[in-house]
């Protein structure tokens, strides 16, 4: 059996953010969703727990970090091209998410950021496939 991960990341308003992640193409896998949770599909092996506040805070001990003035991660996305990491990017950006950083070109690899309305910083990168082989 491949390993899975699961992400959980606290939301303020998870209608918002089910809404934000269905403007790009992404679902929801319902068995795992309800009022305090959404489990994000990614692909079969990688989902994203986007839980409100008050139920990620059954999961810690710990202060919720505010993603607006603090960074605890960032997440990263593959795309299968250069186009790909525009097209997320700019669909991401025009459903409601704000600029992360500076676009990064490096021939071999690419790579954008977009933070969704939560201020979690997804970055999207592509890179050549012979670069990942050693070529």
């Amino acid at each position: 059996m491949n390993q899975m991960i699961f992400v959980n990341l606290p939301v303020k308003d998870l209608e918002k953010s089910k809404a934000f992640w269905s403007k790009l193409g992404y679902s929801f896998n319902p068995r795992f969703t309800d009022e305090n949770g959404a489990c994000l599909v990614f692909s079969d092996t990688i989902f994203a727990m986007l839980l409100t506040e008050s139920r990620f805070k059954d999961f810690t001990q710990k202060d919720i970090a505010d993603a607006a003035t603090s960074t605890e991660v960032i997440l990263a996305l593959s795309a299968e091209s250069r186009e790909k990491v525009d097209e997320l990017t700019d669909a991401a950006l025009a459903s409601g998410g704000s600029p992360a950083n500076e676009t990064q070109d490096h021939g071999f690899m690419y790579g954008r950021s977009f933070q969704d309305p939560d201020h979690h910083i997804w970055e999207v990168m592509w890179m050549d496939p012979k670069a990942v082989e050693g070529e």
